[in-house]
């Protein structure tokens, strides 16, 4: 395989590999390294890095330096709007009155279209790599280079989800006004890249019914098998445990439909039940229904999430929204959780009901499906079982990233 050049311009830092985008990133730079030359260009999202170490400053050296190891160079920048009081609010009201709205907005650094201009003067790449449709102001400075748009989500189809979820008419309004301005933009711009990939072939399908003579091809989220394995941890009895960030709409949305509509219901299923909630910014609902009771526990973030998934009986999953293939599914998978989930949150995996995972879409199939999995030993170990020789055979990182790698070798020789 050739050696190639890669210029990677990411909206966040990617690492620490925890969930999510991060984790995705990480990995495919990681991966890709190994059969690439990659240079990083990223932006440094506060509020995504702050809760993720003791301070902001000892964050971004630690990032810094485990991700020179893996690229050439390595530039972060700060984000124009975080620098000022109630910047986010600011661009959100004056992207009211803006053609792309706001999630283009929010990106735009002249630091950063300087850096990329300097460093593409400076290197001959091969190929520039979008993570991320809101970067896409400046692909002017990349002309002539081949150009791949990562879409983690299809963006604008999880702003029409949310839409229909949301109850406060004024928000819906909003999230409408931008999910309008978002889909004209994904159809003017996502051709005007060599490569469009997604994270399923469910998304690949949606990004066609958008654009349907765009070039896109499905690079899957993967797992790191040798780090998510389960250490053989004695069970905890009745245990549940659910882990993602609590700030993204979709992992919010499904703990406040759990607390909601299945806890009590499960409980009295249950008396002993009990439920671990982890990931930063859990909402003042959780909080209060914590302090309230003592089985519903909201740890917030933690440094290891593979403890609290080895000792729990269970994994929850009720997340209704969003796009792309849900990350900490695939680490449950590789953990060998048995695995109760919404249809929604295993979507783009090549999971079977019954097999490797239990669907529950209502209070009542939630309650039906933890229980038989809490007072069944042999389903816990076929379910474990299972999953784990999936991502094995389908969703390791290093077979992801050796066919991603060879997929940019194969687009350069085309010419785009």
């Amino acid at each position: 395989m050739e050696r190639l050049k890669v210029l990677w311009l990411s909206h966040v830092i990617p690492y620490p590999p925890i969930g999510g985008v991060l984790q995705r990133s990480y990995n495919l730079i990681k991966e890709l390294s190994k059969y690439h030359d990659v240079y990083l260009l990223a932006f440094n999202q506060k509020d995504l890095m702050a809760p993720l170490f003791v301070t902001k400053e000892g964050g971004i050296k630690e990032a810094e330096k485990e991700l020179e190891k893996l690229c050439k160079e390595v530039m972060f920048f700060s984000i124009p709007s975080e620098g000022m009081d109630s910047g986010k609010a600011i661009l959100a009201a004056k992207s009211l009155f803006s053609s792309v709205g706001y999630t283009i907005n929010w990106l735009k650094s002249p630091d950063m279209a300087a850096s990329i201009r300097e460093v593409v003067s400076r290197i001959n790449f091969d190929v520039v790599h979008y993570d991320t449709i809101s970067l896409t102001p400046y692909l002017r400075y990349t002309e002539g280079v081949c150009t791949v748009l990562d879409h983690h989500n299809i963006e604008s189809s999880m702003l029409y989800t949310r839409i229909t979820k949301e109850p406060n008419f004024l928000k819906k309004l909003y999230f409408l006004q931008e999910a309008i301005k978002l889909r004209r933009y994904e159809k003017k711009w996502c051709n005007q890249f060599d490569l469009n990939i997604t994270c399923s072939d469910i998304d690949s399908q949606r990004l066609l019914e958008i654009v349907p003579d765009v070039s896109v091809q499905t690079v899957p989220n993967g797992v790191d098998i040798d780090f998510f394995y389960s250490q053989g941890a004695k069970k905890e009895v009745n245990s549940l445990v659910f882990a993602g960030g609590l700030s993204w709409y979709p992992n919010a949305d499904a703990m406040s439909y759990f607390a909601r509509h299945i806890w009590q219901k499960l409980k009295v299923e249950i008396p002993s039940v009990v439920m671990n909630v982890i990931g930063k910014h859990p909402s003042a609902e959780l909080l209060a229904l914590s302090e309230a009771d003592s089985d519903f526990r909201v740890l917030g973030f933690v440094d290891d999430v593979r403890t609290y998934i080895d000792k729990a009986q269970v994994y929850v999953c009720p997340i209704r929204d969003g796009g792309g293939t849900k990350l900490k599914i695939l680490d449950a998978l590789s953990m060998g959780a048995a695995i109760v989930a919404h249809p929604k949150a295993v979507e783009g995996i090549n999971v079977e009901n019954e097999e490797n995972v239990l669907l529950a879409e209502t209070p009542e199939q939630f309650c039906s499906q933890i229980k038989r999995v809490t007072t069944s030993e042999a389903l816990r170990h076929k379910l474990s079982t299972n999953g784990r020789e999936l991502v094995i055979r389908e969703y390791s990182y290093g077979k992801i990233g050796e066919e991603f790698a060879s997929e940019l070798n194969g687009l350069v020789k085309e010419g785009g």
